[in-house]
Parts: structure tokens; sequence; C-alpha cells
């Protein structure tokens, strides 16, 4: 059995969906393993990791109306507000969604359906530098 880690850096924008499928991928192909586990995890509270449908981009402008609706930014029931007001409202939408991926590998390859992708999603306003590790294990 072999192990191996892969350390990403995401650039973002802000708050939103960025595809890290071919990243990803590209650190299970240059592992050599050929069937086994891909963990990806996100080294932030305010940002999560999702498989989501990578086809039509307006899924992923739906989910983040959805949670606008759901956590609003700057909701008067949150006390912990240092870095603003989107400051709380990005750590339960962390909550909610995940921190931490598992996808098997067949092939050399992450064993993803058609539609889906592997994205970080941002949960901050503002742009920020997001750590993930790929930890690839078969």
């Amino acid at each position: 059995m072999s192990h191996t880690k892969a350390k990403l850096t995401v650039e973002t924008r802000g708050r939103g969906t960025y595809d890290i499928t071919a990243r990803v991928q590209e650190a299970v192909a240059a592992s050599g393993v050929e069937d086994g586990l891909c963990t990806i995890f996100v080294h932030h509270t305010s940002a999560s990791v999702i498989v989501c449908e990578n086809a039509d981009p307006s899924v992923r402008v739906d989910l983040d109306a959805f949670f606008a609706r759901l956590v609003p930014d700057g909701d008067r029931l949150f006390t912990h507000t240092a870095e603003g007001p989107d400051d709380m409202s990005a750590h339960v939408r962390s909550i909610l969604t995940q921190t931490s991926l598992g996808v098997p590998i067949d092939g050399g390859r992450c064993d993803l359906g058609t539609w889906q992708g592997i994205y970080l999603y941002e949960h901050r306003a503002a742009p920020h530098r997001r750590r993930v590790s790929v930890v690839v294990t078969g």
C-alpha cells in the first residue's frame, strides 16, 4: 500500500466555487496509484470542498443563492463578527458543507460521475489564498 500527499494553493476572488478537479486528478496521476482512495481536505474554517455538477454553471449559482437565503451575512443572530458580517455565516456554510472529501480511485483517476467535478467553495466575500491537501492511498 502506498501513500502520497500533494499540496494545492487556490487563489479565490471571493465567494463562489472554484473547479479544482484537474489539479486533483494530476495529483492522483502523479501518485501512480491505480486503485484506492483520494482524500481532499481544505485547511480553513470558512471554505469547503464539494462534489457538484460541472456541466451547467447555473447549479453553482443556485447553490450560492440557496446559502445566501439559508445563512445570510450579517444575521443579528450571530455574535462572532470579528472579521466582518460574512465571518460567522462563512463558518456555518463550511460546517453545512464539508472540509474533506473521499473519492475512489479507479484506473489511476478519481472515479467521478459523468457530470461531477471537485470544487473549493469559498464562503468569504473577499479574496483568499486557500490551502488544500490531496492524500492518495492505494
